[in-house]
């Protein structure tokens, strides 16, 4: 069996923990520079701000005394993210985290003779701990629990852990739930499978498999399965799907120079292409974010982070790490040193479905900087991790 963990509304979860005062309030969580919305909580949703709704637009609408917004601190999502998992690594031995909010976890070992109750435990005491509400999907393959997590976080009654186990509980399921919310339907498949008269997961869980495998590839035939309760999706794909990749670290001393800071950053940014690269995905958004030492009292506190969105989604390890030194030098002040740092990666595809920009497409630039990428790649993996790196990382030798 396995349960899916899903922090609900995981931003706006996050600013509440420190904020109790707003809870059932409208909150939102904003874009890098305040631009947009990014995150709602259910509250908003329910006032109709729809995600990337300009902040000077929202605020026509809504007054500060209707919705609270936040400027995004990624740093302290990381935080919170890693306080989750930890807890869940105390209940079951394997864990899987497939983004910043949502983790798998295999419970076949555990021998629970009500898996109810444990997943209603777990949410009460995840949030008991934390502060933050977290809905928990059990069935007997990912996708069935993805579909039990949807149920867990919509409706009260199944008091946050919705159990998928018998027959007449995954065709009530499926038959309920619109195809576009399967996980691994995307647009496109969307529309074609209401083209042709599927509308919800169990109309197409019905197909034929002969049906499936004419008209999809090897990802569809897995979503297939799985709604139809075979656990084919192995971890590794999992991982391969993971929403973010983040790389930081706190320093050992607090570091006051660009160069410093950035042949660290560079270090991370090169880390994330080359997890992008093993997985066969692309990035499309980019955060350098960067912070003091809130305990020294005696130097000037900074935090800030800044965000670069690629025209078309690239795993190139030279424009990653071009971009995120652009962003910390945006955000760098030569007086105000720096503790810690880190890069986050967002907006993850398919290598293979990337859509290019029309006006800014160079597909013979872009030929030459992915054959370096897998230059570094090759070597690196023949004669040591680091052997060859780009010149702003840092000097592993010394």
């Amino acid at each position: 069996m396995w349960a899916l963990v899903d922090c609900d509304n995981f931003y706006c979860s996050c600013e509440r923990v420190f904020r109790p005062d707003l809870e059932k309030h409208p909150v939102v969580v904003l874009s890098n520079n305040d631009g947009c919305v990014v995150a709602r909580s259910k509250e908003a949703k329910a006032l109709g701000i729809p995600m990337g709704m300009p902040y000077f637009r929202m605020r026509k609408q809504f007054d500060e005394s209707v919705v609270t917004a936040f400027s995004s601190n990624y740093e302290l999502y990381a935080d919170m993210s890693s306080r989750v998992l930890a807890i869940l690594r105390e209940e079951v031995p394997a864990v899987y985290q497939y983004s910043i909010d949502e983790a798998f976890l295999n419970i076949t070992e555990l021998c629970l003779s009500d898996v109810k109750a444990w997943g209603e435990q777990m949410a009460l005491k995840v949030n008991k701990w934390t502060g933050i509400p977290i809905s928990i999907g059990i069935a007997p393959s990912k996708t069935l629990a993805k579909v039990a997590a949807y149920y867990a976080k919509r409706y009260p009654g199944y008091r946050k852990c919705c159990v998928i186990a018998t027959e007449e509980q995954r065709r009530k399921a499926l038959q309920l739930l619109p195809i576009a919310e399967v996980w691994g339907i995307g647009r496109k498949h969307t529309l074609s499978l209401n083209n042709a008269g599927i509308h919800t997961a169990w109309d197409f869980a019905s197909q034929t498999e002969d049906w499936v495998n004419r008209f999809y590839h090897i990802t569809g035939k897995r979503t297939w399965m799985e709604l139809n309760g075979h656990d084919v999706l192995p971890v590794d794909d999992t991982e391969h799907q993971k929403q973010s990749i983040v790389r930081s670290r706190t320093f050992a001393r607090m570091l006051s120079t660009e160069s410093e800071i950035g042949t660290n950053v560079a270090d991370y940014a090169a880390q994330c292409a080359l997890k992008l690269r093993q997985q066969g995905c692309v990035c499309r958004k980019l955060t350098v974010f960067a912070r003091g030492n809130p305990f020294r009292s005696d130097l000037p506190f900074f935090k800030d982070c800044a965000t670069h969105i690629f025209t078309t989604p690239t795993s190139n390890t030279n424009e990653i790490v071009e971009a995120a030194l652009r962003m910390l030098h945006q955000i760098f002040r030569p007086d105000s040193p720096v503790k810690r740092a880190g890069v986050i990666i967002e907006e993850i595809t398919s290598a293979d479905a990337i859509q290019p920009d029309l006006f800014d497409y160079d597909p013979e630039r872009r030929h030459k900087l992915d054959e370096i990428s897998k230059t570094l790649d090759r070597l690196n993996a023949l004669m040591g991790k680091n052997t060859l790196r780009l010149a702003v990382q840092t000097d592993h030798t010394n």
